[in-house]
């Protein structure tokens, strides 16, 4: 049985462009590199930048980076001073900055977890929600 995400994969069309991004903008640790490629960890995560032709989602796909909420206005500030594309406005419960990446992925920090969103399920629920717990 599946127990869980083991590791993430991002097309680049530019390396040392993306590289830069994930690691100097978004804080991930750098594991190893080469000339296709690199392995990046943030958190348990494991984020693969591989040189491929990138193609977006032109959908709501995206990718979602947690982050305390003391520390997203200082985050958002410093993406913003740096030119990033936001791709949508939050409207959905905590904070949430979208953000494209450099070859156009579409990312979000968000200040919450499944447990907070929930929560305000609860009292404002989507239409047709079922719950299963």
């Amino acid at each position: 049985m599946l127990h869980g995400l083991n590791h993430l994969t991002l097309a680049t069309g530019d390396l040392d462009r993306s590289f830069a991004f994930y690691v100097d903008l978004l804080g991930c640790r750098p594991r190893v590199r080469w000339a296709r490629g690199a392995y990046l960890t943030l958190g348990d995560l494991w984020l693969c930048l591989s040189c491929d032709p990138p193609r977006p989602a032109r959908d709501y796909s995206h990718v979602a980076f947690g982050i305390p909420p003391e520390q997203f206005s200082a985050l958002c500030a410093r993406l913003r001073a740096a030119g990033v594309v936001e791709w949508k406005t939050n409207s959905s419960e905590g904070d949430s900055f979208y953000l494209k990446d450099p070859d156009g992925h579409q990312l979000e920090i968000h200040a919450g977890d499944l447990e907070s969103r929930l929560a305000s399920l609860r009292g404002v629920p989507y239409e047709g929600l079922t719950w299963f717990d």
